[in-house]
């Protein structure tokens, strides 16, 4: 199956031909990116398109990320700036667990060669990111990438200062599967996935879903639909609730990144309930 995730698949360029222009506001650094609710709309050529600039720093993205906005570029673009109207979310009471999955969960759980480790291989993770994602959501295609490598350098400094995260599938002491995100807070934003093997980035998603109950973190930000990510549980909810419920969850303590394989225990019997 694709190695669906937390993409920004669907965003049309904004340099697409449409009959109704839109200004697009030019951030220099050291100024401060708009607000979301200022986002292009419906009937632009971008809808959802915030804003464009070339500064792109681990500061930015707290920023960016703090106010519900993300960066999405290509390596011939300067750095582009979105916020994303409905918003795709996963909260983690609603995380499903088809039966096909669920008995490749529980073998991954019952089998002491596998584990979960976290922040332990970040610059391989976004690596394996970059070369194995499209913007399509395509396996095994390094066309079209949007994780360029001026993204994977902020990104990893961001790690570094302790915002971005690294949720890793182990098996046999291998790095087979993983993703990463930013997290303020309790507030989670999703950004990208990899899979070597069948399941695995499936296998780190309900692990960050775990994870995220247990410490009290009730939303993962996907930023927008996916037929796999509905699959999941996730949904769309307005901007607005989005934001609001994103401003309560930054001002919350952040976690501890660990994972204890205790955690399981909170996605029911054998890693969660049939669905």
């Amino acid at each position: 199956m694709p190695n669906s995730n937390f993409t920004h698949q669907n965003h049309p360029s904004p340099c697409a031909t449409h009959p109704k222009p839109a200004v697009l506001p030019w951030i220099e650094v050291g100024e401060p990116l708009p607000l979301a609710h200022s986002a292009w709309g419906a009937g632009t050529n971008a809808p959802g398109l915030v804003a464009a600039g070339q500064d792109l720093s681990p500061e930015r993205l707290r920023e960016a990320y703090s106010k519900g906005i993300f960066p999405w570029f290509s390596q011939s673009q300067p750095v582009l700036w979105w916020s994303t109207e409905p918003r795709m979310v996963l909260m983690v009471d609603e995380f499903r667990i088809h039966r096909s999955f669920k008995k490749t969960l529980t073998a991954f759980i019952s089998n002491p060669n596998c584990e979960i480790r976290m922040d332990t291989a970040f610059t391989r993770v976004i690596e394996n990111c970059a070369q194995r994602k499209s913007k399509t959501g395509a396996e095994n295609t390094t066309s079209g990438t949007w994780i360029v490598p001026q993204m994977q350098s902020v990104y990893g400094q961001a790690h570094a200062q302790g915002f971005v995260h690294s949720v890793e599938t182990w098996i046999d002491n291998e790095l087979v599967g993983g993703l990463y995100c930013v997290c303020l807070g309790k507030a989670v934003y999703g950004e990208s996935m990899f899979s070597l093997k069948k399941d695995v980035s499936k296998i780190a998603l309900a692990a960050l879903v775990a994870f995220s109950k247990a410490s009290g973190i009730a939303m993962i930000d996907c930023q927008q639909n996916t037929s796999h990510l509905s699959s999941l549980g996730a949904r769309e909810i307005p901007r607005s609730r989005f934001l609001e419920m994103s401003e309560q969850f930054q001002s919350l303590e952040s976690p501890r990144w660990q994972f204890s394989p205790d955690y399981w225990r909170v996605l029911g019997p054998a890693g969660g309930g049939e669905k």
